[in-house]
């Protein structure tokens, strides 16, 4: 893994494609592959004339909130206002939160909401889509870019059939007693409605993770052990519906998800923004380190951002901007891209980084997961 490391996909320019000049947001609700319905927002993109997509068309931005999120929330709001600058935007309210129906399975089934929104943004006439998640959508792009492969499928990883019937899950994992899941049969988890072509415009073509866990169960710090406990108890899954405004499964995940950590090396060679601060006080940044070190070199790059804490409430006007600008840049004709190496000039390097070369662990960075 190389701090900086970019990725580049030849791609042939799309011929046709006029650039979009009308700046009305549009409304509207998603119905997901297993029947939920998600509220959903797009914005045409509002940066210059010449737009930084290919032969006209800027892509699309899709972005995923964290945990207690949705798409009208400040913080939500003002990360897709930034993002217009770079290309068109998607935002959407997560099962459980918001206007969308259904209850939270905490980045479980979530791969199929994200999965929605990307195929109603390539439904816009965009060609290519970039995910965004900041906390648990971060996890939440991860696992989707690794079950939703498109094009880059080559035999590897779970058909889009699996991951609509388990739900966006994974088998062959023991359950365990920590998230708020419950197994359903494929049956109920496959309608008739699941579209044909779900697996040709469901994918991206670049992903970024902000502040995302490497791993579940994590319960090293307070605030972790505050949402384990929001999810688990019924008390806390109280607090969570009338306090947090955030409708939480009560049952367990059963089969346990696919981890992040475990999703990243399947993402390749779709190129992957690691985003993460050190002043995260959800996540240790042993946590991007180990998302990094799982991934393709050639496809990641980890930006450690010196004072940043966790996720879209914290992440600043400049930040956003260069977010949606590596976004854009990856959604550009080959010839624009940087090339396999680069890194961005602009960031700050982490305290004890060297060029090539990722910053340890922080010394007081918590390892491990519960159980």
């Amino acid at each position: 893994m190389r701090v900086g490391a970019a990725c580049d996909i030849a791609r042939a320019p799309r011929r046709g494609v006029t650039q979009r000049t009308d700046t009305t947001a549009v409304r509207k609700d998603l119905r997901t592959a297993d029947g939920v319905r998600i509220e959903a927002r797009y914005e045409p993109y509002a940066g210059p004339a010449t737009g930084s997509g290919t032969a006209g068309d800027p892509g699309a931005i899709v972005l995923a909130h964290g945990f207690t999120g949705a798409l009208d929330r400040p913080a939500v709001r003002r990360a897709a206002t930034a993002f217009t600058a770079h290309a068109a935007v998607v935002t959407f309210s997560f099962r459980g939160h918001g206007r969308s129906g259904g209850r939270s399975t905490v980045g479980d089934r979530e791969v199929l909401d994200l999965a929605a929104a990307v195929a109603w943004a390539r439904a816009q006439g965009h060609r290519t889509v970039a995910t965004v998640g900041f906390s648990m959508g971060g996890s939440v792009v991860l696992r989707h870019a690794a079950l939703y492969r498109g094009e880059y499928d080559h035999g590897h990883a779970e058909s889009i059939f699996d991951s609509v019937v388990h739900r966006g899950r994974t088998d062959g994992r023991t359950a365990e007693p920590a998230g708020p899941r419950g197994a359903v049969s494929a049956a109920a988890a496959a309608p008739a409605s699941v579209p044909a072509t779900a697996d040709a415009t469901a994918h991206a073509d670049a992903v970024v993770a902000v502040s995302a866990p490497a791993r579940w169960y994590y319960r090293g710090t307070a605030p972790m052990r505050r949402l384990h406990w929001a999810i688990q108890h019924p008390l806390g899954r109280l607090v969570s519906r009338y306090g947090l405004r955030t409708r939480v499964h009560h049952r367990d995940w059963d089969p346990v998800p696919l981890p992040p950590v475990a999703a990243v090396p399947r993402i390749a060679p779709v190129p992957l923004l690691v985003v993460h601060g050190d002043q995260d006080p959800y996540f240790p940044v042993d946590h991007p380190l180990s998302l990094a070190e799982a991934a393709d070199p050639e496809a990641c790059e980890l930006w450690l951002r010196p004072g940043f804490g966790h996720a879209e409430n914290a992440a600043d006007a400049a930040l956003l901007d260069r977010i949606g600008s590596w976004a854009a840049t990856r959604l550009q004709a080959p010839a624009a891209r940087p090339h396999h190496g680069s890194r961005d000039p602009h960031a700050p390097r982490a305290a004890g980084s060297t060029p090539g070369h990722a910053p340890g662990p922080a010394p007081d960075a918590t390892e491990g997961t519960d159980g």
